[in-house]
């Protein structure tokens, strides 16, 4: 008994077969994007990305985390490429991370390594207008080493020149005849030797008389200290005198200030004697010469009647022409 084949379901399943096949080839050409999630980020380098390729790895730390998805020239500046990665979700790219080109092995094949960002930086974000997190550069390594030789190589051409400079047919010349002249006074030292040694001998000498000398001035140098303080001291007694006479002429003045005040009270005193006292004074030395007049004749008549005193003045007859009313 033959076995019917069912054609209707062998073609599906043929047809079920090629499409789980043509996922699954999809699948691992896209490297796996169906079941991963990634985010986009850019960065900005300013060296040739010679030998990067799309799809090119994403490292971090060594690690693969994404693709490169884009690479194009800035449209605004010539000089600098953008790159756009694809990065999987919840790799810890920080503010400090930094991109780097980096050629795998020998090959030369390109990649991108990122490097840095510490954990107790934030997470990169987008900022501004930018549509995506622009992650930092760094020159490659190829770049870096390109610079340093450029420099070296110019460095080598200047020096190269110096030399040239330094060996020019005027400079051999002059230091020929500088050799020259090294060995005349080599010839000339060597003539006069023997009055060399004697110089030598004679600078030991100088020497040794001069440690002796010193040796010598120690005591006087010893004096010399305590004179300087009798100096000192000198100079502080002679200022202090100094501060006694201005002292003395301050109060020499003070002094005079007040002679000068005195005479002029004393003269106002005197003005008032000659106006007030003196004629006083005048007055009654008029009448002290009356009362001595009179004492002296007083006198003058005891001595030549002593008797009257007792009796009192007898009366004078009055003369001849003289009534007794004249008579005092």
């Amino acid at each position: 008994m033959e076995t019917k084949v069912n054609y209707v379901l062998v073609g599906a399943f043929v047809l079920v077969l090629g499409a789980m096949i043509i996922a699954g080839v999809l699948w691992l050409a896209s490297g796996g994007t169906l079941q991963k999630k990634y985010d986009f980020y850019l960065a900005i380098v300013q060296e040739s990305v010679a030998g990067l390729n799309l799809n090119a790895p994403v490292k971090y730390n060594g690690v693969d985390v994404g693709k490169v998805k884009n690479i194009q020239l800035d449209p605004e500046n010539p000089e600098r490429v953008k790159l756009l990665f694809a990065i999987e979700r919840g790799t810890p790219v920080k503010v400090d991370t930094i991109a780097v080109l980096k050629t795998q092995g020998l090959t030369g094949i390109a990649y991108v390594e990122l490097d840095g960002g510490t954990k107790n930086a934030a997470p990169l974000l987008a900022s501004g207008n930018n549509q995506y997190p622009i992650i930092q550069t760094k020159p490659s390594l190829s770049t870096r080493l390109e610079n340093v030789l450029t420099t070296v190589l110019a460095k080598l051409d200047s020096t190269s020149s110096n030399i040239d400079s330094l060996l020019s047919q005027e400079n051999r010349a002059a230091f020929k005849s500088a050799l020259a002249d090294i060995a005349t006074l080599t010839k000339t030292f060597a003539a006069r030797k023997d009055l060399i040694d004697a110089s030598i001998v004679n600078i030991g000498r100088t020497a040794t008389n001069t440690a002796h000398a010193t040796q010598e001035l120690s005591p006087i140098l010893a004096k010399v200290g305590p004179l300087i303080d009798e100096l000192a001291l000198t100079t502080k007694q002679i200022k202090q005198g100094a501060l006694a006479i201005e002292k003395a002429g301050n109060q020499a003045a003070i002094a005079s200030n007040s002679a000068g005040k005195t005479v002029e009270s004393a003269g106002a005193n005197f003005e008032r004697i000659t106006t007030e006292t003196l004629p006083e004074v005048q007055r009654l030395l008029g009448e002290l010469n009356e009362l001595s007049a009179s004492l002296k004749r007083l006198s003058e008549q005891t001595e030549r009647d002593p008797a009257s005193l007792l009796r009192g003045r007898s009366i004078v007859p009055a003369g001849p022409g003289e009534s007794n009313e004249s008579q005092p």
